[in-house]
């Protein structure tokens, strides 16, 4: 066994390398998201980039950093694009991977009526992998760690309110899942979980909207789609938000597949992802299909390497 970043041998119950000090026990993506590096290609016509960020054929600007994130941490993947549509990427995305076998994932949706939205989800993010991980290395149980996580994200984004502007706070939707044996997920708002197991596809989050709860009570999707306000949010994470523990559930796994954590701009243009899509595929399935909206997806294939299935 050697180390990913020097070479140099390593033992299996090393925590750190001895010679780079870099952490064998955990990987993650860095806070303020997994920024993409500046291109120095233009997107639009392949031309140079000059020193000043324009193009120098066509004169089109370089993309932001947050326009396209990716990341890749073996265990667990994810991808967010701006869209076709929208001035900014207010998506954000985090992870983690603890050896051995262990996964953490979310994604975070910036709310787009609300001010500041983006530093809203990436805080929220940062903030919740932070306290998961904390949590899960301390020992504690998958749910208890996610409901943690949700608690101190939901402190950090309060804290983001101006008192004058309370209600235009930054806010943002919120979904996370540990992935060890089992797949726990907690959520606040639409952003979604899927288990996708060959042809198969299980969401396992239900909207916090009138919709969703129309159709639990039992109505058909055109009598709750209906409704007035039918996808407006009921809960959301922000100063002007209620606050409360996240929605929990927990899917006992019994066979290879993938979880996928995505926000609203994937689910409603790929209503049904299926397998062996990855998150870079279904991003793009979500532009080619119109990307009205940031588009996030992040994925985490079952059995998870170093897990003990079942």
């Amino acid at each position: 066994m050697t180390c990913l970043d020097c070479g140099q041998d390593v033992r299996p119950g090393d925590r750190f390398c001895e010679n780079c000090g870099r952490n064998l026990v955990l990987r993650r993506t860095p806070e303020g998201g997994p920024l993409t590096a500046a291109r120095t290609s233009c997107r639009a016509c392949g031309a140079a980039v000059a020193d000043d960020g324009f193009c120098e054929e066509c004169g089109r600007a370089r993309p932001a950093p947050r326009d396209r994130m990716e990341f890749d941490l073996g265990a667990v993947a994810g991808v967010s694009d701006r869209g076709r549509v929208r001035a900014r990427n207010e998506d954000a995305l985090a992870a983690a991977v603890l050896l051995p076998g262990t996964v953490v994932a979310i994604v975070c949706d910036g709310v787009g009526s609300a001010e500041r939205a983006d530093e809203a989800a990436q805080l929220a993010a940062d903030t919740a992998l932070d306290r998961i991980v904390d949590c899960l290395m301390a020992g504690k149980a998958a749910r208890e760690s996610v409901v943690d996580g949700y608690a101190a994200a939901f402190d950090a984004v309060r804290g983001l309110a101006q008192p004058v502007s309370v209600d235009l706070a930054p806010s943002c939707t919120f979904v996370a899942a540990v992935v060890t044996h089992d797949v726990t997920v907690g959520w606040v708002g639409d952003s979604r979980a899927y288990w996708l197991a060959g042809k198969r596809c299980q969401q396992l989050t239900v909207d916090d909207t009138p919709h969703a709860r129309l159709l639990a009570a039992g109505l058909s999707e055109r009598e709750a789609s209906a409704a007035v306000n039918a996808h407006a949010l009921s809960r959301w994470v922000g100063a002007d938000a209620e606050p409360g523990p996240p929605n929990v559930t927990t899917l006992a796994v019994g066979e290879p597949g993938v979880l996928l954590l995505c926000s609203d701009g994937l689910w409603n243009h790929v209503p049904r992802p299926v397998l062996p899509a990855g998150p870079a595929a279904l991003v793009a399935a979500a532009l080619e299909l119109g990307g009205e909206d940031n588009i996030t997806a992040v994925t985490v294939p079952y059995p998870t390497p170093g897990s003990e299935t079942p």
